[in-house]
């Protein structure tokens, strides 16, 4: 039961469904992987990157890219352990409570988080704009996480279940072995 990963270990035994959670959860993390580098490349676009601020809002995005690609990294290797599913479970669920704390503070403090925590060097109104299409992104990043997160462990369950369908046919297979062992030849 601890070697169990999110990939099947046969694609052509898995049930339909469970291939097409496993090809929602793999678009899942490459629309993430697109969101949070349009996200860094629109901070990196308010020259923020002094400000400490600037610099954890780019960290953050940066968390996000290394959770989809754990969840990628889980989702294609057969012969994982828990392991990539943890680190994966793990960063999704820290970075998506950081991109709707982040998404928040930006719709609601907009003026004042572009002044004063951020120290940008745009016109304001051009930063208002930016932080705002930020703000966006990581509205749709919080929703993605929480979407990759429930195809997770959709893809989790679907693997535990195939490995007791498999365990199941190994032991019923071992039962008639053993029913048929004589224990002296005659």
């Amino acid at each position: 039961m601890g070697m169990m990963s999110i990939a099947s270990s046969a694609p052509e035994a898995a049930s339909p469904a469970h291939c097409r959670a496993h090809k929602a959860f793999l678009l899942s993390n490459y629309i993430l992987l697109g969101a949070a580098s349009s996200c860094i490349f629109l901070t990196l676009s308010l020259r923020l990157f002094p400000s400490l601020n600037g610099f954890l809002l780019i960290l953050l995005h940066g968390l996000t890219i290394a959770a989809a690609v754990a969840g990628c990294t889980a989702a294609s290797s057969s012969g994982s352990s828990g392991r990539w599913y943890g680190a994966h479970m793990v960063a999704t669920v820290l970075a998506a409570i950081l991109q709707g704390a982040v998404a928040v503070l930006v719709f609601t403090r907009t003026a004042d988080f572009l002044a004063e925590g951020l120290r940008s060097y745009v016109r304001e109104e051009d930063g208002v704009v930016i932080l705002r299409m930020v703000g966006a992104l990581c509205v749709v990043i919080f929703c993605m996480e929480w979407m990759v997160m429930a195809l997770a462990f959709v893809l989790r369950y679907y693997a535990y279940v195939d490995g007791n369908a498999m365990g199941r046919s190994a032991n019923v297979q071992q039962g008639e072995r053993a029913s048929n062992w004589q224990p002296f030849q005659v």
